[in-house]
């Protein structure tokens, strides 16, 4: 039966394909398909795993002692029929031989189907029995994980490969860290919908800069779609239908070709130059998260990399921190991949919605109802570890040898950091002088992302060399609003008037001081505020590679000289 769900829109466009629910066991499961040829392997694992199980829990059944409780030996008892069950034997076994799915994918994959079930009896008891269900799968699934023949990952969400499988996916899931979103680009997702989520959370940002649709906030998506079903996703209305009509799907279709036309003609302005019809040069660089996004940018027609976010070198480590060659080499990579166009490489910004490992502080934070958001985050964090921000500091220097490097403090918004941080950077060069290495010449920048740094701008116009404004974090620090959350995500408004004073505010003052500045934030890449930031005076805009297209068809068709009269309208300051 059809039925739609409603969330938030986050990522335009269509998605069309079958949903792959992220398993609800505590063990990571590996999902890639397998090729024809290894079904039976696959089959045989599967068997194997099965009755490794089944040996373990009658071993355990043997060594009970006398006094031990007759529910146990039964509760046992119970745990082997269901390994032995056909609902969960051959089912799976369907899965491995129909879809191509590994062993671990197809049982949780038949998990979800029989839990379904389970949840719909009406037997009190019997329900109670998916407990066991989910307890004999997660054996299987760890047997499977240590026994050799699976592919692990480093994450939650699910690494695919494209290489086999005919039909698109869908992951659903009840939220994607950002750490997991790092795999989506190399699966073959089409689109996600999640339960919880914002429009500025990590994971609706990474969905936008990916151009993949998605749908967040989704309420009981999760619990509502089922293993397998097919949807679409229309990321314009925030709309999610399940098991669409032949006719809704062929009219989805319809816009999907669509799209991917409009993509195309787009693509054809890549090297047109961006200047408005009265004459201004306007500055469209990219933003990147790995060394490899380089490439795209090149291809979109960047002008340069104006965000370099170096926290993903930092993620899904184990708590292992990247050293000073490590970051080298993937500086430099990026550098020398974008052909002379200048680099600009922030220091890491860790914490908020883009927890480390080790920071295991983050979820004891999140436990005792305290936002993340407000402590130790960003450059808070670095100066908190100094032997690390140094090492990054050297290693962004260094990069700076191979090409046009400027180096980026986030969140900074106290006299005493700026002092901190300037002579950091002054002491990595002494450190690299001393031992001999060389680097370039590095203009220095800072962040505006918090309403104190956005009101007392001038003294940062002192101090650096350029800025560059965070609006994701401007607008949610402005209006205290956790821009992770749902629940309050409708608050969330970039075009509310405080927000607007402050951008007009800070792109005035570093325009009247002759220094660059630049939004890098979310609106940067959206349409609708083009306008309004070329009346405010920016000529200097920072996004994801796919967004630059159609911001630079609009940056052609826009007049600045008339544009200026939305400024009143819009409640921006003269």
């Amino acid at each position: 039966m059809s039925f739609q769900l409603f969330g938030l829109p986050v990522a335009r466009g269509v998605a069309i394909g079958r949903a792959l629910l992220v398993s609800s066991s505590r063990v990571d499961v590996a999902h890639y398909y397998i090729e024809p040829a290894q079904i039976e392997a696959e089959i045989q694992r599967l068997r194997m795993a099965r009755d490794a199980v089944v040996e373990e829990l009658e071993t355990l059944q043997r060594e009970l002692p006398g006094d031990a409780p007759a529910e146990l030996s039964a509760l046992l008892d119970v745990h082997v029929m269901l390994l032995q069950d056909e609902l969960l034997g051959a089912a799976t076994k369907q899965w491995i031989a129909e879809r191509h799915y590994n062993a671990e994918w197809a049982l949780s994959a038949q998990l979800e189907v029989l839990a379904r079930q389970f949840d719909e009896m009406e037997d009190e008891y019997l329900r109670e029995r998916k407990a066991d269900l989910e307890q004999v799968v997660e054996r299987l699934l760890l047997v499977l994980s240590e026994g050799g023949g699976g592919r692990g990952r480093a994450g939650g969400l699910p690494q695919l490969s494209a290489a086999t499988g005919d039909n698109p996916l869908i992951l659903v899931a009840n939220d994607i860290s950002p750490a997991d979103m790092l795999g989506f680009r190399r699966s073959v997702f089409t689109g996600f919908v999640t339960d919880v989520g914002g429009p500025t959370s990590h994971t609706a940002i990474v969905a936008r800069s990916l151009n993949i649709p998605a749908v967040v906030g989704a309420r009981e998506a999760s619990r509502l779609i089922r293993q397998d079903d097919w949807i679409v996703i229309d990321g314009d209305a925030g709309l999610v239908i399940v098991d669409p009509s032949p006719i809704v799907l062929e009219e989805y279709r319809f816009r999907q070709r669509s799209g991917e036309l409009e993509r195309e003609r787009l693509g054809r302005l890549r090297h047109t130059p961006a200047v408005t019809l009265d004459g201004e040069p306007v500055e469209l660089l990219a933003n990147i998260e790995l060394q490899s996004d380089a490439e795209a940018a090149i291809a979109a027609g960047a002008q340069g990399v104006g965000l370099f976010r170096t926290e993903f070198l930092f993620m899904n480590r184990n708590g292992e921190l990247p050293g000073e060659e490590e970051q080298f080499e993937a500086y430099r990579g990026a550098v020398m991949a974008m052909q002379g166009l200048p680099v600009t490489i922030r220091t890491v910004d860790v914490g908020a919605d883009k927890p480390l490992d080790r920071l295991s502080i983050h979820e004891l934070r999140q436990e005792q109802g305290l936002n993340p958001a407000l402590g130790l985050r960003a450059i808070r964090w670095s100066l908190s570890e100094p032997s690390m921000f140094r090492q990054q500091l050297r290693a962004i220097l260094r990069a700076s040898a191979h090409g046009p490097v400027r180096l980026l403090i986030p969140m900074l918004a106290h006299e005493s950091e700026i002092r901190l941080t300037l002579e950091m950077i002054d002491r990595a060069k002494q450190q690299l002088r001393e031992a001999g290495l060389a680097y370039g010449e590095v203009q220095v920048g800072a962040m505006i992302e918090v309403p104190a740094a956005a009101l007392m701008v001038e003294a940062f116009l002192d101090r650096f060399d350029f800025l560059a404004i965070g609006t994701n974090d401007l607008v949610q620090y402005t209006l205290a609003i956790d821009r992770a959350d749902e629940a309050v995500a409708h608050l969330y408004d970039p075009w509310h008037p405080a927000v607007l004073h402050l951008l007009h505010h800070i792109i005035r003052a570093a325009r009247k001081r002759g220094k660059s500045v630049c939004v890098c934030g979310e609106i940067a890449g959206d349409i609708d505020f083009t306008e309004v930031l070329l009346a405010m005076g920016l000529r200097s805009f920072s996004m994801h590679p796919s967004q630059i297209p159609a911001l630079k068809q609009k940056v052609l068709r826009t007049d600045t000289r008339r544009c200026s009269v939305l400024r009143p309208a819009r409640g921006v300051p003269d």
